[in-house]
């Protein structure tokens, strides 16, 4: 070997062995990957601050591991105020000001449906992680939006395939007058009918969010005498519903479904109060025996002195999914992240869950059991897991209400 060809050599060499410190140095001097929170904090906090936790200490072990491909994620969180119009000027901020490159939270659906509508236009890619209004990804769905938790069909589905087994053709219905209620709802009673010879709706009640009165509500159904209840009422709407039917004798001999009661946000405010007897979906942290929830649910004890909620589980994976598809992402462009999150499959603490790329909808299963009360408060016992891929919508129903981008 000549003198020039030895130094050529070692010249490339030492090119290729110093690239990959060179590549990590430029990232470095990028500055972090900025992801932008929104969520209804102030006016939600029960569910909120816990999915704040969750995210954060997903997002926390992803830095902890080197990052996105040498480059920290950083979180500049907004409180939407749990008002379309705050959350618009919420999301403003975030994309204008602070430069993020994604949007992540949305708990209540008009905020969701404010800020998907604003992503739509701006284009940012927007993942909504607890509202669960199907029209979402459905009908008012577009390219930008992303929905990580089971939406009303996924659980309705999961919870009528239980219900339609009990052979009750009597039902009333209670939930909250707005879109998300309404569509639980109708959900129900397609699904229902579908499965039940005879199934019909004796009593419905639409009480607003957050402003039950509870002893008409009561009044009201226990005056239709159904054999079954289709509750879907949450927070404090629940606990005063509870409180004034147990007494009255509203749940005694009928087969009552709790959309979401089973939820540690809402049955650990209730204690000893909460609902014996009902079927209800939740999150039964406490008796998940996959070693890789245990580990989550260590860590999250560790880091917070507290036990994980239903919102803690979603902010966590909420936070897998993005580093998973930063990670697939040739650059943080909506168009790449969008690319990367379509078909995307994650690993959660539950098992691999996958980012269908036809209606932008996780398949986020469901856990449905009987709540009964252990220590003084509410648990969900005899309960199964519902893989989410199991209910979606079908493939021809996202091809007709689905727009196309």
């Amino acid at each position: 070997m000549s003198v020039v060809t030895r130094r050529v050599a070692l010249a490339i060499a030492a090119l290729m062995t110093a690239a990959p410190f060179a590549s990590m140095e430029a990232a470095a001097q990028q500055g972090p990957i900025r992801i932008g929170e929104v969520n209804s904090f102030g006016r939600f906090p029960a569910i909120t601050v816990p999915w704040r936790n969750g995210f954060r200490q997903a997002i926390d072990e992803i830095n902890a591991a080197g990052g996105i491909r040498g480059q920290k994620i950083e979180i500049v969180s907004q409180d939407d105020g749990g008002t379309p119009a705050d959350a618009v000027r919420a999301a403003e901020d975030l994309v204008t000001r602070n430069n993020v490159s994604l949007l992540a939270g949305g708990f209540v659906s008009p905020v969701a449906f404010a800020l998907s509508d604003f992503a739509k236009q701006k284009k940012v890619v927007f993942i909504c992680s607890q509202a669960a209004s199907d029209a979402l990804t459905m009908a008012q769905g577009n390219r930008y939006t992303f929905r990580l938790r089971s939406n009303t069909y996924m659980i309705v589905k999961t919870m009528t395939d239980v219900a339609a087994k009990l052979g009750k053709k009597r039902w009333a219905i209670v939930a909250p007058n707005y879109e998300y209620g309404h569509a639980a709802a109708e959900n129900f009673k397609q699904m229902m009918a579908a499965q039940v010879p005879g199934f019909e709706v004796v009593a419905e009640q639409f009480p607003a969010l957050g402003k039950i009165e509870a002893g008409p509500t009561v009044a009201a159904l226990q005056k239709a005498k159904p054999d079954g209840i289709f509750n879907v009422l949450f927070g404090a709407d629940l606990v005063k519903f509870v409180r004034e039917g147990e007494p009255r004798g509203l749940f005694e001999g009928r087969t009552v479904l709790g959309y979401e009661t089973g939820q540690p946000e809402w049955v650990d405010i209730m204690k000893e109060e909460a609902p014996k007897g009902w079927i209800v979906n939740g999150y039964p942290w406490y008796s998940i025996d996959y070693p890789a929830h245990k580990k989550f649910v260590a860590d999250y004890q560790a880091k917070y002195n507290d036990y994980p909620r239903h919102g803690s589980f979603i902010g966590y994976v909420t936070g897998i999914l993005v580093g998973d598809a930063l990670k697939k992402a040739k650059d943080t462009t909506a168009d790449s992240i969008i690319s990367a999150l379509e078909d995307l499959k994650v690993e959660t603490p539950v098992g691999p869950m996958t980012m269908r790329g036809s209606d932008h909808q996780l398949t986020y299963g469901t856990f449905v059991g009987t709540l009964a009360i252990e220590g003084g408060k509410g648990v969900m016992k005899d309960w199964t897991f519902r893989d989410g891929a199991e209910v979606m919508y079908p493939d021809a129903d996202v091809a007709r209400l689905r727009p196309r981008d």
